[in-house]
């Protein structure tokens, strides 16, 4: 059995998701459709620090509260005095709100213990290996396959007997962004007629020292940025975190062209208004690929390991294309989890002209 939220009529939701950018957009389209059934209620949402820019300016957002693991680690490490003190003001914080209801993604034991400890009377989530024990309503879950992350919050939905009413990835931009892109595109000689790809040859944060599992080279970046040179009148922008400069350098290092340099020199919301003003984005797997889809650009995106229909771009799929080899053995990450591989074929064998053709495409 489940809560019948109808008859509940929830004045409060916390939802909560502390993973990274493209899981936390993967839930806009979830909190659209909560708030279109509950067009009173006040949602809250529980994030990591460096994802609450994507929720802030969300106008169906009431409130953004802060989960950053490392600061209670650091707190811990301080002492245990310190950590309590931190676990304390982070419960008060959600405790005095009064939440009826929680949608817990965290598949974080923790946290799940905690909502129960705030009093949110009704608990809904998937239960991952057991890891959400306190939930009042279990949702059985092996982890992400066969269909997209998204469908699967809004299947959520369904089960709770609401309507889905838009599929949409919702992401503010606002206007100082905007005016900030306007005047690093001039400094870099850019009219407001040029046309601009961009390229991201990263990927973001997520998964760590295995990141390199998800990148098609930079040699071959450079390659496709100089047959883009050649057969289109187009300006090109590198993109990426400081982070990735590195990667940037070497995609600079081996291009015959002189594309213009973004790399390390925007914020997360300057990113967005950036990928917003180009006409595509070609770049790899990873969270910068959900915000350009969110972003309403379109986009070419370069799959290995990773299974495109669980975490590919969201959206309409003649401006979204996603290039990748078909090996047998791909995808190789399931479950949250990446098999041994030491060659990454799937990557190493993508041609640049095989990503070319399918950029032709969107051109």
């Amino acid at each position: 059995m489940h809560p019948d939220l109808k008859k509940i009529n929830p004045h409060k939701i916390l939802i909560i998701n502390t993973f990274g950018i493209g899981d936390v957009l993967f839930t806009t389209p979830f909190i659209s459709n909560l708030k279109t059934n509950f067009p009173n209620a006040f949602i809250g949402y529980l994030a990591n620090r460096r994802t609450t820019v994507f929720l802030e300016g969300n106008p169906q957002i009431d409130k953004v509260y802060v989960y950053e693991r490392d600061e209670f680690k650091a707190a811990s490490a301080q002492s245990k005095r310190s950590f309590l003190n931190k676990v304390k003001a982070s419960l008060d914080e959600i405790k005095k709100e009064k939440f009826d209801v929680v949608f817990d993604f965290s598949l974080n034991r923790s946290i799940n213990f905690l909502t129960q400890w705030a009093g949110i009377k009704h608990r809904i989530g998937f239960n991952f290996r057991n890891r959400s024990p306190h939930l009042t309503v279990k949702i059985p879950f092996d982890g992400f396959e066969r269909k997209h992350v998204v469908d699967y919050y809004l299947d959520i939905l369904t089960f709770l007997d609401l309507k889905v009413y838009s599929k949409e990835l919702v992401m503010p931009i606002g206007p100082q962004d905007r005016k900030w892109v306007e005047d690093f595109l001039k400094t870099n000689g850019c009219q407001a007629s040029d046309r601009l790809i961009g390229v991201i040859p990263g990927g973001g944060e997520s998964w760590g020292k295995q990141a390199c599992f998800r990148r098609w080279s930079s040699e071959n970046y450079a390659k496709l940025i100089d047959k883009l040179i050649e057969n289109y009148p187009m300006k090109i922008i590198l993109m990426g975190a400081k982070q990735e400069e590195e990667i940037c350098q070497r995609v600079k290092d081996h291009s015959r062209a002189e594309p213009i340099d973004a790399v390390g020199q925007t914020s997360l919301g300057q990113l967005v208004a950036l990928l917003e003003r180009c006409h595509l984005v070609i770049l790899n797997d990873g969270g910068p690929l959900h915000v350009a889809v969110a972003a309403k650009t379109k986009t070419v995106s370069i799959f290995g390991p990773v299974d495109e229909k669980v975490y590919g771009p969201y959206g309409d799929a003649h401006k979204h294309l996603v290039v990748k080899k078909n090996l047998l053995c791909q995808p190789c990450y399931r479950r949250f989890r990446m098999t041994d591989c030491a060659h990454v074929s799937c990557l190493t064998t993508l041609s640049v002209d095989e990503v070319f053709e399918k950029v032709k495409q969107l051109l």
